[in-house]
């Protein structure tokens, strides 16, 4: 480990679950047979990379590492359990998987970075959230649910046949690209309990952009380890995988705004319905997200503005006319009562805005 915190995550019932790969892979055939077509279909393309390398434990075993962490979140803050949670579920982990990782290929080439790294960068996308109710205890900057996930993810890496000593720069990747995933740890006072979804357009952004300070301070002459320094590069373009929502299609974009909404509202325990839920959702859908899109929000790695930074300047207008026609409707045209109200309004306004743009 990098970062000097603390070890105090045990396995859960989630882990025990969903104990191997051979486990993972039935589940999945059986629930989710989409996602092996995806997984085949990258290796497919990634045949230029595997021609004449003996890469074929080390796929299997990033495979696996993959198929395990999407049912553990598929269970634990997903469809398949009890405790769903609108945005950080396994469907966050198929869009960084999928076609967020399939742009960012199409900008740089495959070829712009090595086979380990882009399993590097799946394993990100699965394990990344993997844990998101932890009570907030403050380590190196790094928040509790994204070590509680690290930790997690280091068994699965054990699991699948890696180990420390032969697989150093794996372990050391996904340290820091996990601890880079981090929102501001400390929660504002008036949170009933830590809100992930909150902290979004809270927080300072991801920490990955402060990642070589915390490491000056923890890790002095990190610098002189080559593995370090190609990690912290990785780190970037994973909190630039994980936050490129602004750069889908508006509706797209719109549409995970809708989610992280949501789940703000069943973290802090207001059912959108109400009518108490109808000014912090409108709040949420407006000034949150202008503030987060213009203000907090940047990509930290080349690689990750030259694939999304378009699509987001695309966005731009689109969200300042979005919310001020969402506010428009509020006064204009009789109050919103409840959060269903401000939803479906928005609905109607992302809509026009999109056959717009369409026209």
């Amino acid at each position: 480990m990098i970062f000097s915190y603390p070890r105090e995550f045990p396995v859960d019932a989630f882990e025990q679950r969903v104990p191997d790969a051979a486990t993972a892979r039935a589940l999945i055939r059986e629930r989710r047979p989409q996602v092996l077509e995806m997984i085949e279909r990258r290796l497919q393309r990634f045949a230029p990379l595997l021609a004449g390398e003996p890469a074929g434990d080390l796929i299997r075993n990033a495979e696996d590492a993959v198929l395990i962490a999407f049912c553990r979140m598929a269970f634990r803050h997903g469809s398949w359990g009890e405790d769903y949670h609108p945005y950080h579920n396994e469907g966050h982990i198929v869009e960084i998987l999928g076609s967020r990782i399939e742009r960012l290929i199409d900008t740089i080439g495959m070829h712009a970075l090595s086979l380990t790294d882009w399993f590097l960068l799946s394993l990100f996308a699965a394990t990344h959230d993997l844990r998101q109710r932890e009570i907030p205890r403050f380590e190196a900057g790094v928040g509790s649910n994204e070590r509680a996930s690290l930790e997690e993810a280091l068994r699965i890496l054990r699991i699948c046949r890696f180990s420390l000593e032969e697989h150093r720069d794996i372990f050391i990747g996904i340290e820091l690209m996990i601890a880079g995933s981090t929102f501001d740890a400390r929660p504002p006072p008036s949170m009933l309990e830590f809100n992930t979804a909150e902290l979004v357009v809270q927080s300072r952004g991801a920490l990955a952009r402060k990642l070589d300070k915390k490491l000056d301070k923890h890790t002095p002459g990190w610098r002189n380890d080559a593995r370090i320094v190609h990690a912290l590069k990785l780190a970037l373009i994973a909190a630039d995988l994980d936050t490129a929502n602004v750069a889908e299609p508006f509706g797209r974009f719109m549409a995970s705004a809708e989610r992280l909404c949501l789940e703000r509202e069943m973290r802090s325990r207001r059912d959108p319905a109400s009518a108490a839920a109808a000014m912090p959702m409108l709040n949420f859908l407006t000034d949150g997200q202008e503030h987060y899109f213009f203000e907090l929000h940047h990509f930290g790695s080349d690689a990750g503005r030259r694939t999304f930074e378009g699509g987001k300047l695309d966005n731009a207008e689109k969200l300042r006319k979005m919310t001020a026609d969402l506010y428009s409707r509020a006064t204009m045209h009789g109050a919103l009562t409840s959060g269903t109200q401000v939803i479906e309004a928005f609905h109607q306004i992302v809509t026009r805005l999109d056959q717009t743009a369409v026209g």
